[in-house]
């Protein structure tokens, strides 16, 4: 009797989950549109991923954040490659499957992508005790330029006029507000996309199908393997050399495609390997 349980019973081009996945993301990008012209409501600010230290944050910001996206650009980027590799896997794992390897990689990119802001967050503030423990404009600056370059401009006049007086000790207290405030905007900042989960998606068909050939600007031919390799690497690249410069969340691609490789090992240990749980 012939095994089928390594092949899909039929091809389809639009299977269901990816095709409801498309939908649900197009109503979300809608709804933020309107909410934000019509209501002035901003639904990043409710529904998009906050740390956890943030006064905004909510634990089921973790999975809301996924269906979210910043542009028209970014969400077409994420649903093409939501359609064009994940139609071949829900082909071939099924529906339910496919649904949960999606959710635990958007949710795993987005706990990583915690995690490295926590790192980045409690060093920021390891900074702010060192300042205030000796305070001063130089020390104040090297603060601002290591953390908040961007706001320099804003502040360079309050760093003057403290020079000139370091004696007023008034000073240290407003020093202190600054880099307080500049810690909480930070731990406001949103993310949002899925691109989490379909850089898990882009993983997935990397190990399952290797060789397959991925068509750069439609003429580059590449096999899955090495486009899979040489993307991460980028991103890690990325990640570690720029933590805040192109507001581009690269460790929670990062963070995608390791719960997605974690996950498949785990699949792949199991006696029923791959079997479609419809």
């Amino acid at each position: 009797m012939n095994d089928q349980r390594y092949s899909p019973r039929g091809f389809n081009v639009l299977p269901p989950v990816v095709k409801n996945l498309l939908i649900i993301n197009g109503l979300f990008f809608l709804a933020q549109l309107t909410t934000e012209q019509v209501f002035q409501i901003n639904l990043v600010d409710y529904l998009g991923m906050h740390y956890f230290g943030s006064e905004k944050f909510n634990p089921a910001q973790l999975v809301t954040y996924m269906f979210l996206h910043g542009s028209p650009t970014h969400i077409i980027f994420n649903m093409f490659a939501l359609w064009m590799f994940g139609n071949t896997l829900e082909n071939v794992w099924g529906g339910k499957r496919f649904l949960v390897y999606y959710m635990i990689t958007g949710i795993g990119a987005a706990l990583i992508h915690m995690l490295v802001l926590w790192i980045d967050i409690s060093g920021m503030q390891a900074d702010i005790t060192r300042v205030m423990m000796e305070p001063g404009p130089d020390a104040f600056a090297a603060f601002v330029n290591e953390h908040f370059s961007s706001y320099m401009p804003q502040l360079s006049s309050f760093i003057a006029e403290w020079s000139a007086n370091p004696g007023n000790t008034s000073y240290i207290s407003d020093a202190s507000r600054y880099m307080n405030e500049l810690a909480v905007i930070q731990m406001d900042i949103p993310t949002v996309g899925a691109s989490g989960a379909v850089f898990g998606i882009l993983l997935a068909f990397g190990m399952m199908f290797p060789n397959a050939l991925i068509y750069l600007y439609f003429f580059i031919p590449i096999k899955a393997k090495w486009f899979v390799i040489a993307y991460g690497a980028m991103e890690l690249f990325l990640g570690i050399r720029d933590n805040a410069g192109d507001n581009v969340a690269h460790f929670a691609h990062l963070g995608g495609m390791i719960f997605g490789f974690f996950l498949i090992k785990y699949w792949n240990s199991r006696i029923n390997r791959f079997k479609s749980w419809d």
